[in-house]
């Protein structure tokens, strides 16, 4: 079982947000020891949030005080390759004016609803995509989010969800995405509705990744693979959590898990990203392999 670790150059969600006016750059000495310590834990799988946390050449607009440049971010995945770790990136392409997940990708003073599905927001969207690849030079898959995604109707994010994939298969990439369907929140259950939906009209070849932090979603696990995708977990920071997470998923023949800590990497995180890192590994070492 593949066993992946989320770094973020930069987020976006609520409580995120708040800081935006005053968010520092990635410190790439520490996303470089982030490196050595998943290593260290038998982690074998790098994903990168990278949003505006970068500077793109394609559209220098949506650079931000703390984007990076472009050759940081080759500086951190020459050593990730280095160390054998493979490289998944991650741009969230889910639209929301609650969860602002791909604010990101609009220019300053701009409104939620311009380029709302049009061909210029998928040719940006597709720009960006392509020059995260030069430099990060996936083998296999590229993460594009749509958690949580309020502004679409139903069929909209079913749409949205082929865009992507089919964009993506002519890169030779496997679409991942987040599956919503463990939300167990009152006001969340619109986005597990909407994912129920997509199962049955979106292409079988994505990759779900279930997402919970509190409970063991083994039904939702079940009823994922049983519509014929390759189903990973979510399970966060804790060792039980995990663990059970491990165990749905052996069932189904789920193939990953992924660690998230919703963190920015630089130096007032440095002890608490990597003390989590190695009080986790234990736990997801029991994934085996």
């Amino acid at each position: 079982m593949d066993k992946g670790y989320l770094l973020h150059l930069t987020h976006y969600d609520p409580r995120w947000c708040l800081t935006k006016k005053t968010e520092k750059p990635f410190d790439l000495k520490v996303g470089m020891e982030i490196v050595d310590a998943l290593v260290e834990e038998g982690f074998n799988i790098l994903f990168i949030g990278c949003s505006d946390g970068v500077r793109y050449k394609s559209h220098p607009e949506l650079a931000r005080k703390y984007s990076i440049p472009m050759r940081d971010l080759k500086l951190l995945i020459a050593h990730a390759k280095k160390s054998g770790l493979e490289i998944v990136p991650k741009l969230n392409f889910s639209k929301s004016e609650i969860n602002k997940h791909d604010n990101w990708i609009r220019k300053p003073d701009s409104t939620w609803f311009e380029d709302f599905e049009e061909p210029a927001y998928w040719n940006k969207a597709f720009e960006l995509i392509d020059e995260v690849c030069e430099v990060c030079e996936p083998k296999r898959f590229f993460h594009v989010g749509m958690d949580e995604d309020h502004n679409r109707s139903y069929s909209q994010y079913v749409e949205a969800i082929k865009i992507l994939n089919a964009g993506l298969k002519k890169r030779k990439l496997r679409t991942m995405v987040w599956n919503d369907t463990a939300i167990n929140y009152a006001s969340g259950f619109v986005y597990v509705e909407k994912m129920i939906n997509a199962l049955d009209k979106i292409p079988k070849d994505i990759v779900h990744i279930i997402w919970n932090y509190r409970y063991i979603p083994e039904k939702q696990i079940k009823f994922t693979a049983s519509k014929g995708f390759e189903v990973w977990g979510a399970p966060g920071r804790d060792a039980a959590q995990v663990e059970g997470f491990i165990k749905a998923l052996d069932k189904v023949n789920g193939k990953g898990l992924l660690m998230t800590t919703w963190m920015k990497c630089w130096k007032p995180n440095r002890k608490t990203m990597l003390e989590q890192i190695h009080a986790m590994g234990p736990a997801y070492k029991k994934t085996g392999k």
